[in-house]
């Protein structure tokens, strides 16, 4: 496991992104960014619906839900940047052949490929937990809301990461990886919650014959959308309302544990089979 994990191309990738100003830079202005929108939103609710300067509890508590959705949508669009290029950006600097001659195993090379990238992601979110002393200064989160929502970021990462990872291996082109990596990205960011929507439309527009109808198509979208689950965590209603129309008992959240870790498993096994395959056993 040891070999698996701390091996020369992770250090040389360690390396490379931590030791450059722009990583210092990306914290710096990552965490600036963060600070304005929380001053920010202090400032404004403070002086709207005539409180007179004060911050209630209950806003604090949508405040900590917004930055949360803000740092979901930003792991969102950054991961895929960090992760489509590891594999085809040395095919291109024609180096990928040089690094499968090492004794360096597929699956070392993929996992210290996925490992580096999301390095700098999992730097990032670690540099912005003072961030949230705001939030318990007012009240309103316990501490385990906060673990719950970095536990979520951390899986979210890792399997978007792996996603990044699988399309770098399969297409030889930086551009088209990643373009690829963005368009799977937005559709199960996106065009999930669109068609749990939907779904969740045409139910209730059957829904006047006195009886409450079930469309459990709703269900399946949903359980893939990171904003869905992030949301249901902080209002319990949404899932029961998914409940309610789809007239599937199993949790949300336990659904998007299962699925995506179904995906990582996957795309780690199907990135390690394709970065050699010209390989063949005779």
């Amino acid at each position: 496991m040891k070999n698996l994990v701390v091996n020369p191309v992770l250090n040389k990738e360690f390396k490379l992104r931590f030791r450059s100003f722009k990583s210092y830079l990306g914290v710096l202005f990552y965490l600036l960014a963060l600070g304005l929108i929380i001053v920010g939103f202090i400032f404004i609710e403070s002086l709207s619906n005539n409180m007179q300067g004060f911050f209630k509890p209950e806003q604090s508590r949508t405040m900590f839900m917004v930055l949360s959705i803000l740092q979901l949508g930003l792991i969102l669009f950054i991961t895929p940047g960090l992760t489509a290029g590891v594999i085809s950006s040395e095919r291109e600097r024609q180096t990928l052949n040089i690094l499968l001659t090492t004794t360096q195993s597929s699956s070392s090379i993929i996992l210290s490929k996925l490992i580096s990238s999301i390095s700098y992601l999992i730097l990032l979110i670690a540099a912005s937990l003072p961030l949230y002393s705001f939030v318990f200064l007012f009240g309103g989160i316990s501490p385990g809301q906060l673990l719950t929502t970095m536990g979520f970021y951390l899986f979210t990462i890792v399997v978007y990461g792996s996603i990044g990872v699988l399309f770098s291996t399969l297409i030889r082109k930086t551009i088209v990886s990643m373009v690829t990596t963005y368009g799977v990205t937005l559709f199960l960011a996106g065009g999930t919650a669109f068609l749990a929507l939907i779904f969740m439309q045409l139910t209730n527009a059957y829904g006047y014959t006195g009886t409450q109808p079930t469309n459990p198509l709703a269900y399946f979208p949903a359980m893939l959308n990171p904003v869905i689950i992030l949301m249901s965590t902080f209002e319990p209603e949404m899932t029961n309302e998914i409940t309610r129309s789809t007239g599937i008992e199993f949790p949300l959240w336990m659904s998007y544990l299962i699925s995506y870790t179904l995906i990582f498993i996957g795309a780690v096994l199907l990135s390690i089979k394709k970065l050699r395959p010209n390989m063949k056993k005779r």
